[in-house]
């Protein structure tokens, strides 16, 4: 009885040991990653037909203030300090969607750390972590959401960069780049294992 004790007890030690090995590496991925990059979040005022697409509207054009406040060749830390010195100005570009759509919602826009879960665009994918995000929330902000990249800019259709060009441009480096398009050996296993960890690092501190 004492030696299958032990036996029990050695299996779970070593999974615990490989959980705690494997959380830290994955971790560290997610948050070299989430150094490169500064997320955007716009919270709609409601879930209503013509709210949610007010929320898109409103995206767009945020999106396209935020793009011309970037100095050239800009860092992650000239971007985000243009976008810290210009909330102001990135909440009247939203509101002045709001009015020009008959609604009267107030918009406020505030730099964050966010939790997001894995999200999956058309060209790449972004890991579950905690991440510093542009939040723009329109109305009372109980709406659906929409998550996608500030800096680089890499939601503006044709006028983004490409994680290619993010990737010429060194905001990414080459594992990066692997694990945002799905290159890299069982990148969805990873982005699987980002989120659970997540989720279970926010039940234990809940």
């Amino acid at each position: 009885m004492d030696r299958k004790l032990k036996r029990w007890e050695l299996a779970l030690m070593f999974g615990i040991l490989v959980a705690v090995v494997a959380g830290s590496w994955l971790t560290r991925e997610q948050q070299e990653l989430a150094d490169s990059v500064i997320r955007f979040h716009v919270i709609a005022n409601s879930d209503t037909e013509e709210d949610q697409a007010l929320k898109l509207a409103v995206r767009d054009r945020v999106l396209e203030e935020a793009e011309g406040l970037y100095p050239e060749g800009a860092t992650l830390e000239q971007a985000q300090a243009a976008l810290e010195g210009h909330l102001n100005t990135l909440a009247a570009a939203g509101r002045a969607v709001v009015e020009e759509q008959g609604y009267d919602y107030p918009v406020s826009a505030r730099l964050e750390d966010c939790w997001f879960p894995t999200k999956e665009y058309e060209d790449f994918a972004l890991p579950a972590g905690n991440y510093t995000a542009l939040r723009v929330t329109i109305g009372e902000g109980k709406g659906q959401n929409w998550w996608c990249v500030a800096f680089p800019p890499l939601c503006l259709g044709a006028a983004s960069e490409t994680v290619d060009q993010a990737l010429e441009a060194g905001y990414f480096t080459p594992d990066q780049g692997a694990l945002v398009t799905g290159d890299g050996e069982q990148y969805v296993l990873k982005f699987k294992a980002m989120e659970l960890l997540g989720e279970v690092r926010g039940f234990f501190e809940s």
